[in-house]
């Protein structure tokens, strides 16, 4: 129904914004992740958003970029994963590490996510291993909004699978070498790297 609004942030809640276009207030449901990058009060931004109409219900789900919202339509696509499952595993994931993931068969780090239990997340690599491709997971970080901590950290974990790519791995191998290096937010492209090739030994 909506593909995006453009707007000045007015309020900011646990799990929401409303967010002024032309003087109409929108309440758009976001990630607490996405929320910790919203801009202050009073200033612009963009969101993508995926409408929810139910007998009982207009939701609007809203996502930085056009590259996250697609993720949470095909989260959305799998048996069992709602909106709130497909935003919630992206509260805890990047779209990026949600293809690694995928790709490597990873269900635990999917199953961090809240109310996303060990069989689901199991669902979800089942039914979307075929729909990711390596080159999916190794495309370019989206450029839509400014660079975040997020996207940095985004951007290092690519770095650091094309570089276990040029070093002779699988592009699957070396997705599931990356996804397996913990507390990666804290460490350079070079440190992701040398932890992931612990686990190709």
């Amino acid at each position: 129904m909506y593909g995006y609004f453009k707007g000045i942030v007015a309020e900011k809640g646990l799990d929401y914004c409303v967010l002024d276009v032309h003087d109409i207030g929108y309440v758009i449901k976001l990630s607490p992740q996405t929320i910790s990058l919203l801009p202050s009060i009073g200033e612009e931004i963009k969101l993508y958003t995926y409408t929810v109409v139910r007998e009982d219900d207009l939701s609007l789900f809203g996502f930085l970029t056009r590259d996250d919202l697609s993720m949470f339509e095909l989260l959305i696509s799998v048996n069992g994963i709602g909106p709130k499952g497909g935003q919630a595993i992206l509260s805890v994931m990047s779209a990026d590490e949600v293809r690694f993931a995928i790709l490597a068969g990873d269900y635990k780090q999917i199953a961090k996510a809240p109310g996303i239990g060990g069989k689901t997340a199991q669902k979800v690599i089942l039914e979307l291993k075929d729909k990711i491709s390596v080159k999916d997971a190794l495309g370019v970080v989206s450029k839509e909004i400014a660079a975040t901590p997020a996207m940095e950290q985004a951007l290092q974990v690519k770095e650091a699978t094309e570089a276990l790519v040029a070093l002779g791995y699988g592009a699957t191998e070396a997705a599931g070498a990356v996804s397996k290096v913990p507390d990666k937010e804290t460490l350079t492209t070079e440190q992701i790297l040398k932890n992931a090739l612990k686990y190709l030994f």
